[in-house]
């Protein structure tokens, strides 16, 4: 895919949807690095029915603690794997007591280093609170990506770095939340719903549908 297309992709996201942000309900970025923790292998309104009742009761990281292990798991119970979430959030929340007096650190190495966040949940905080320009590369954008042929790589860390190398940084603070978006409802897995897609014209995908 050439430039001029991916750049006309682009404006046209941003114009559909010019202030984008995650489905993720939260007030603060520690509600957010808890909702990310959560939403692994889960759907985002799952995780925001659970937190909805969650952060009412605890939303710092000393007061999750407070409720300990069972009192969080009765809580996220709903969510899928939520024995490990409840114990990588415990985890994480005395981390942020113990070595960043209960702030989240806006740092890509101390963020990584808490349990249950990888570089994905990384990026979706650093974007999504603190105003990075980082691409966060879930199974939605993995596929728009390669479908579209607008970033192609043989997985998520190819696709990232292809990502920040060919968009533009007026776009990059935003292209996560256009593309994630785009293929939760429109560059759908199974049944994409190329007829109704704002860049049906402009995508390299070789079977499309109507």
């Amino acid at each position: 895919m050439n430039k001029e297309k991916r750049l006309e992709i682009l404006t046209r996201l941003r114009d559909d949807n010019p202030t984008p942000t995650t489905e993720l309900n939260f007030n603060s970025p520690f509600e957010l690095l808890i909702a990310v923790l959560l939403s692994a292998q889960a759907t985002d309104v799952g995780v925001n029915k659970a937190t909805a009742k969650l952060y009412p009761v605890a939303n710092t990281p000393q007061a999750i603690l407070d409720l300990g292990l069972d009192g969080l798991k009765s809580y996220i119970k709903t969510i899928g794997l939520f024995n490990t979430k409840a114990v990588n959030t415990i985890k994480t929340c005395q981390m942020l007591v113990d070595l960043h007096n209960g702030e989240v650190p806006e740092s890509r190495e101390a963020l990584e280093a808490l349990p249950g966040v990888g570089r994905k949940t990384a990026n979706v905080v650093l974007n999504t609170a603190f105003g990075w320009p980082t691409i966060a590369v879930d199974t939605h954008i993995d596929r728009v990506s390669n479908r579209t042929k607008f970033a192609m790589g043989k997985n998520v860390v190819e696709v990232e770095q292809k990502l920040l190398k060919v968009v533009p940084k007026e776009f990059k603070v935003d292209v996560h939340h256009w593309l994630i978006l785009h293929g939760r409802y429109t560059c759908t897995a199974r049944k994409p719903k190329c007829g109704a897609c704002i860049i049906e014209d402009l995508c390299e995908y070789n079977d499309k549908v109507e």
